[in-house]
């Protein structure tokens, strides 16, 4: 019983805590919510960015063309080979006819009745599309090698430029996060020191008549988790509509231009985002209150 009402005590110091500094309160929550926003901003635009590489990748794919003379039955121990690498995602195999009655539809038209023999009698290929498209040099480097391929296209620039660009959105997702964590901490940290300087007469009274370390400090950790957690409700809420309106509005307004895009529902977002940017609110309001006390009780 006596824990329970210790407990209650504590988070309701926390709380008296945020209305006793409410300028520095305030200022912190508006704080943390403009990083996490910044955050949540960042995040939607890097997710969708990702998206939209993802769906490029999909479609990039390496082309196998065979040794004249192979059999079906050659072809397809030449796909098993292929299909059981793990670079590859998927095996698509396309036939002579099949591969001129697609150059005919995008190509000629109706001049193609003038052929009487199929001109691409060579040309039945394998189509294989990777898991990740930085595996493309190591799946060439493995054809090469294959008997009965002759011949093999790639994009090399494009595989090359996805990977690059998927690297880079890495390390500025890791920067960005690291500069939100530092500031938003400093900031909590500030908050807790200058509530400990105001109430450093009734803590040394609280320490005198046998109150505990853990007692005293508790409240303030509470305090910055609450500013934590209020910190990360706000943008969270502004950003779901925010980012319901923009993506309709771009549909709406440039529906043909972005056809070729694709956008993330929001569901799918905040269901990464939401639980990360509480866990980082509680976090840092944690963190930021817990080493300022440490660092700067002593009474």
């Amino acid at each position: 019983m006596k824990k329970i009402s210790t407990l209650f005590y504590t988070i309701k110091q926390g709380f008296k805590n945020i209305f006793r500094n409410k300028l520095f309160s305030l200022a912190s929550i508006a704080t943390i919510s403009s990083c996490l926003f910044l955050f949540g901003l960042f995040y939607s635009v890097i997710v969708n960015f990702q998206n939209i590489v993802r769906t490029v990748e999909e479609g990039v794919c390496v082309t196998v063309f065979f040794d004249e003379g192979l059999d079906e039955s050659q072809i397809t121990q030449i796909g098993e080979l292929i299909s059981k690498r793990t670079e590859v995602s998927k095996l698509i195999y396309i036939s002579a006819d099949e591969a001129w009655n697609s150059f005919k539809e995008d190509y000629l038209g109706e001049y193609a009745d003038g052929f009487t023999e199929n001109p691409l009698a060579d040309s039945a290929n394998y189509q294989i599309y990777l898991n990740d498209v930085s595996m493309q040099s190591s799946l060439v480097t493995y054809l090469e090698s294959v008997p009965g391929v002759r011949k093999i296209n790639q994009s090399v620039l494009l595989a090359s430029t996805l990977t690059g660009v998927n690297s880079l959105v890495g390390y500025i997702s890791v920067g960005m996060i690291v500069v939100l964590l530092a500031v938003s901490i400093f900031l909590i940290s500030n908050t807790v020191t200058i509530g400990i300087s105001v109430r450093k007469e009734e803590i040394g009274v609280m320490k005198y008549i046998g109150a505990t370390d853990f007692f005293v400090r508790a409240p303030f950790v509470i305090e910055g988790i609450l500013i934590g957690l209020i910190g990360a409700a706000i943008p969270l809420i502004t950003m779901y509509f925010i980012y319901e309106k923009v993506v309709g509005y771009i549909l709406e307004r440039f529906g043909g231009f972005i056809s070729l895009l694709s956008f993330l529902p929001a569901q799918t977002v905040f269901e990464v985002l939401t639980p990360v940017s509480v866990a980082m609110g509680v976090g840092i309001g944690f963190l930021g209150s817990f080493t300022t006390v440490r660092k700067h009780l002593r009474v």
